[in-house]
This record gives C-alpha cells, structure tokens and sequence, in this order.
C-alpha cells in the first residue's frame, strides 16, 4: 500500500501541466490550442512570452526533481528501498506524458526528464543538459536536441552510474520520449521542423 501511495502521489505531481497553468496565470492562450499544440515550454515561448516558457521550463523540471528526492528522503523512513525512488521517476514522467488533471493530453517530457535525471544523478543531469544545450545551440531545433540527448541519456547513466536498474529507468525515460516525439520525427526527416523561438 506504501509503495502505491508514493507513486500515485509522484503521478499526481507529474499531472501538474506548468505549460498550462502558467497560461492560465498569465492570461497566455493555451498551449494545447495553438503552435504544436504540446504543453510544454518550447511552444509556450512561441507567444513571445519569455518569462511564461522560462516558468513553465523551471517548473516542470523541478516537479521531475522533486518527486525523485522526496522519494529519496522518504523511503527509508517507510522501510522501503531505492527501487522506489526510480519506481517513482518513472511516474512522475508519465504523469507529465499522460496528466490526471488535463484529460491525459500532456506535454513531451523534455523538461520532467531533466528534473528526473538530475534527481537521480547530478551529474548525469549535468551531461545531458550540456548535450541538449550543445544540439540546441548548433542547430536550433528543440526536438532534434531532446532527440540526440534521449539517444544518449541511458549511455551516460551507464557509464556514470553502471548498467543495473537505474541505467534501465532511465532507457525507459529515453524510449517514452521519443514515442511522444514520433510526429517530430517525421518533420525532421521531412525538413519541415521548427526553429525554437519561431511563431506559427
């Protein structure tokens, strides 16, 4: 029952769509309903609203961190092990995939990713935040870089962390963001993705 509890709770914080209630609080169209249509800080920021993409980044990614360190903290005092920490990255991360609270029309999970791996390992974090930040940079497409980073995410964990259940979780992580990438994947080849900052 413990364990249930952790991970809805960790599901439920996931749920929490920032793209979303940053609009909403800023008084910004809904991201569902224009641009991509994905809830998520890229397409937030193409309002032209820098402040709003900037929010709806931070709290996305602190939500994926904060659920990996509650559960870090919490864990031994219920008797439980580490396996609930990664039990309750992967919830978190599907919560934002597939929100309670948005009829389950959730954003990419770039940023929820990030929060996660930096929970899990600083240092893993770090590594892939300078390898979107690398693609990003070179070649302004947001999903070509979350792409190439989510390729390489579960190679870092392994190296950083070894090739046991963490490096597993995080392959899972990898692979749920590229399903939600599938349509960006299509555009790439086509030629026909966005610049990040480019209005529709």
């Amino acid at each position: 029952m413990i364990v249930l509890l952790f991970i809805a709770v960790a599901y439920l914080l996931g749920s929490l769509s920032f793209a979303v209630i940053v609009s909403r609080a800023m008084r910004l169209p809904d991201p569902r309903q224009y641009g991509s249509g994905n809830p998520g800080a890229t397409n937030v920021l193409r309002t032209g609203r820098k402040m709003a993409a900037a929010l709806t980044l931070l709290g996305d990614a602190l939500k994926g961190w904060g659920a990996v360190v509650l559960a870090r903290m919490l864990a031994p005092q219920f008797g439980l092990d580490d396996g609930i920490v990664l039990l309750c990255a992967l919830a978190v991360f599907i919560g934002h995939l597939f929100p309670l609270y948005f009829r389950f029309q959730g954003g990419k999970g770039v940023a929820t990713a990030l929060g996660v791996l930096v929970g899990l390992n600083p240092w893993l974090g770090l590594a892939c935040l300078a390898t979107w930040l690398f693609m990003a940079g070179v070649f302004r497409i947001s999903s070509l870089a979350a792409l190439t980073t989510a390729a390489l995410a579960s190679v870092y964990a392994g190296l950083l962390i070894g090739w046991g259940d963490t490096a597993m979780t995080v392959l899972v992580i990898a692979l749920l963001l590229v399903y939600r990438h599938k349509s960006n994947l299509i555009k790439l080849i086509s030629g026909q993705e966005e610049r990040i900052g480019a209005r529709r």
